[in-house]
């Protein structure tokens, strides 16, 4: 089986890529450009900048199923006169349109990776479910939400079989931004205040991502 992973060089990409690799299956990278320190075996394809614009189809050629990882994620510091505006552009346009032409190359399956925080930020009593009203409460929220949606609308034309995975909080080795902020507070051995907290919050193990979560929908089997 041949396997495309978009944001191959990300946080989760980059395990993805390596457990996929582990169990046998075909294993190709669309990127920006090749990276430096490649893994052995992962066949990546230099694609440039990724727009709503990208033409996939080299990337896509005897493709079987795509695990569409690439985003714009959360800035710590963010630059954008109109963040929405930028969100929308790769989050929701480009996602559609990778979607559309894996549809056209014949490609069985596609995941998208979206967030949890299209349900909204919070909930009470019970954990969010399936079919929980829609609440995304900032320009990321709206634009993985826009994207769910115009996948269920262009599948109306298309047997491309899809799966959203709505994903909370990841963490692992190398895992970056506020929850590298709070390793290393941790780790500086300071009374912390947490106990007065009341709050939960659901996280997910990067290797039970790539082995519960992504992978059973291959086969159907976890491996």
């Amino acid at each position: 089986m041949n396997i495309l992973i978009t944001g191959a060089t990300g946080f989760i990409g980059q395990t993805l890529c390596k457990k996929l690799l582990e169990s046998g299956y075909s294993v190709h990278a669309a990127v920006k450009s090749i990276p430096y320190f490649r893994i052995e075996k992962i066949n990546y394809i230099a694609l440039g900048e990724f727009t709503e614009h990208t033409n996939w189809s080299s990337a896509l050629h005897n493709i079987d199923v795509v695990i569409h990882t690439a985003a714009r994620v959360h800035k710590m510091n963010e630059n954008s006169s109109d963040p929405l505006l930028e969100y929308r552009r790769i989050n929701t346009a480009m996602t559609l349109n990778l979607f559309q032409q894996a549809a056209k190359a014949k490609v069985k399956k596609f995941i998208f990776i979206s967030s949890i925080k299209v349900n909204g930020e919070e909930t009470f009593e019970y954990p969010f479910k399936e079919f929980d009203d829609y609440v995304p409460t900032d320009p990321y929220a709206l634009s993985k939400w826009e994207a769910e949606q115009g996948i269920a609308e262009m599948v109306k034309q298309t047997n491309l079989n899809y799966t959203i995975v709505r994903l909370p909080l990841v963490y692992g080795e190398g895992v970056k931004a506020n929850f590298a902020n709070l390793i290393k507070l941790v780790k500086l051995h300071l009374p912390l205040p947490f106990g007065s907290i009341k709050n939960k919050r659901s996280f997910l193990y990067i290797r039970n991502v790539c082995f519960l979560s992504l992978c059973v929908y291959l086969n159907g089997l976890v491996f």
